[in-house]
């Protein structure tokens, strides 16, 4: 029966681990993540003092709309990133955040549409 116990608590221990870096990747702010991989704050920012603010220009040339609205056509019930409103140029900044959490732009007229935005 000790085995058994002592098992337990190194299941829980491994899976509390997992779950712990897992639930820090979701609650990780994007700066943190693009400096994670690499991506030095000049980068967006430029070399300007102060730092110049970050437009969807500066956003597309890293990140593909076109590609991200294929990576993304399945969404249910719509695919975000190719929408009737603005189609593949939704402006990123809408929902993606750099410095603070991101935000679910669409449910404020479409509270059905409850997605988690990274």
């Amino acid at each position: 029966m000790k085995k058994f116990n002592i098992f337990n608590v190194l299941i829980v221990a491994v899976l509390t681990v997992f779950a712990g870096s897992a639930m820090a990747k979701s609650e990780m702010l994007l700066d943190q993540y693009h400096f994670s991989k690499g991506v030095k704050c000049a980068s967006c920012h430029g070399d300007a003092q102060p730092r110049e603010a970050v437009t969807m220009m500066k956003c597309v040339q890293c990140h593909n709309t076109k590609k991200l609205a294929e990576k993304t056509k399945d969404m249910k019930p719509t695919n975000v990133h190719n929408n009737r409103h603005f189609g593949t140029e939704t402006k990123c900044l809408s929902c993606h955040k750099i410095h603070q959490k991101s935000e679910n732009a669409c449910v404020s007229c479409h509270p059905r549409w409850n997605f988690i935005v990274p």
